[in-house]
């Protein structure tokens, strides 16, 4: 089992930090990596061909071993969710007709790219909405789903938990159900990868966009995809130099290759050596491989779990522990008690959260404690 690890952190003790879902504050580590990657800039002449190409390739080993993908080939180096979500988005081949399946107010990444698409292909968007029922809501949502797919579902794009209150869905099911119709299953890893186990051989989803500055604890503006081999011979959405064929060779630059690398490779964006950010996020990777994310879940369902029983004694609505993560859940109020007076308590006590629709977002991590949540419930 896990103990805290604040002090890995750099967060000072007047602050509760419950918002990981939010941003995740920075290791250390992270930190002295990207201040020594800074550096390496002073001296440019240092800076060799190989160090184009190796330290991506460590990177997207290291996110492989993390999500259980077989091959470090399928992974992308991105600088966001909606990038790497284009990729996917405009690698699709849609008839009129089609069904695209999205959870209701999942992030905008998740569903801008797909109005268009839908938009410009004749496809629909398909929304499926949470029961206004409370009781056994995360059941019943995921009942809805699988209900909606059908023969004319072509995509299903979602979270592996939702970004507002943490609701998960049973991806296993998900992925059995769009088997059957022949549809393909999107994957917005964002807001649980690093903190949520998942298994790429286990699931077999289409693809899985993970921006990089959450849960994987590493810096922004940077992130990882994996696409299956469905994508192999898909358009990326830009052309650089480096995702070609045979870009390692500088004296052939200009031997101008219409041939993309190897499988995921394509969809890397220009300038995806990134020299700071990304020995940056390979150490964040790292660090959570040593932690594990099981190791993760448990920690953080052991320090709120006493809080959340209390929470809910005050008739606070909180998802059932089957159906909801452990690391980001959603404190619903119950009548009686005024959003906007607890808002307060927690800004006057330097607490950490979000707001998200009707849900107070609350989202552990490591660096929290059983002590930070007895300041929490003292706001209620």
């Amino acid at each position: 089992m896990l103990t805290s690890k604040k002090s890995w952190f750099n967060l000072p003790d007047t602050v509760t930090y419950l918002n990981g879902a939010y941003m995740s504050p920075q290791l250390k580590s992270v930190e002295q990596v990207g201040i020594d990657s800074l550096k390496r800039k002073n001296l440019p002449y240092e800076i060799s061909a190989a160090d184009f190409f190796h330290p991506k390739e460590i990177l997207k080993k290291r996110f492989a071993e993390l999500i259980g993908a077989p091959d470090h080939r399928n992974i992308a180096i991105i600088p966001s969710a909606s990038y790497g979500l284009a990729n996917v988005a405009n690698n699709i081949p849609l008839k009129k007709g089609d069904e695209i399946l999205i959870i209701d107010e999942q992030f905008p990444s998740n569903v801008y790219i797909w109005k268009k698409v839908a938009l410009k292909q004749g496809a629909s968007i398909k929304t499926i909405r949470p029961s206004k029922l409370l009781d056994n809501r995360g059941e019943s949502w995921n009942e809805a789903l699988l209900q909606a797919i059908n023969s004319k579902t072509a995509v299903v794009a979602m979270p592996h938990v939702h970004w507002a209150d943490g609701t998960r869905f049973d991806l296993e099911k998900i992925r059995s159900k769009t088997n059957e119709v022949q549809a393909l299953l999107v994957i917005d890893g964002t807001q649980s990868v690093g903190a949520l186990p998942f298994s790429i051989e286990e699931i077999r989803p289409d693809a899985l966009i993970c921006a990089g500055y959450k849960w994987l604890l590493g810096p922004y503006s940077l992130g990882l995809a994996y696409y299956s081999d469905f994508f192999n011979t898909g358009q990326p959405i830009e052309e650089n130099w480096i995702n070609r064929l045979q870009s390692e060779d500088f004296s052939r630059l200009t031997h101008f290759q219409d041939a993309y690398q190897k499988k995921a490779e394509r969809y890397s964006v220009g300038e995806s050596s990134n020299f700071i950010l990304v020995p940056m996020l390979t150490r964040a990777i790292e660090q959570l491989l040593e932690w594990k994310t099981a190791n993760i879940q448990d920690y953080c369902e052991e320090i709120s779990r006493p809080a959340i029983e209390a929470l809910r004694a005050k008739g606070h609505f909180i998802e059932a522990d089957a159906f909801r993560a452990k690391h980001l859940f959603g404190i619903y109020l119950n009548k009686q008690i005024d959003r906007e007076t607890v808002k307060q308590r927690l800004i006057e006590k330097n607490i950490y959260v979000s707001y998200r629709g009707a849900a107070i977002r609350i989202s552990p991590n490591v660096y929290n404690s059983t002590a930070d949540f007895d300041k929490l419930l003292s706001c209620f």
